[in-house]
């Protein structure tokens, strides 16, 4: 298994990203694509999909988090 950092990816030019939702918790199997985050912005509300198929190894921020982009925000195993 390899760990992979799950972070916060690149909104355009925003001064304020929060993490709403976590829509899945540690230990639970992703998929490729399956959607694991909620952030919202002032001006929209962005999924994050899982690029990898692994596990939810441990979540690092907190619901009601602001976060800037390249923060991590989970770390993954996966199999590459």
């Amino acid at each position: 298994m390899k760990e992979f950092l799950l972070k916060t990816p690149d909104l355009g030019d925003t001064e304020k990203i929060e993490l709403v939702r976590w829509l899945c918790k540690e230990g639970q199997h992703v998929k490729e694509g399956d959607e694991v985050i909620e952030l919202v912005t002032d001006k929209a509300a962005f999924p994050v999909e899982s690029p990898y198929s692994g596990i939810l190894k441990k979540i690092l921020m907190d619901v009601g988090s602001v976060v800037k982009k390249g923060d991590i925000l989970g770390i993954m195993d996966i199999n590459e």
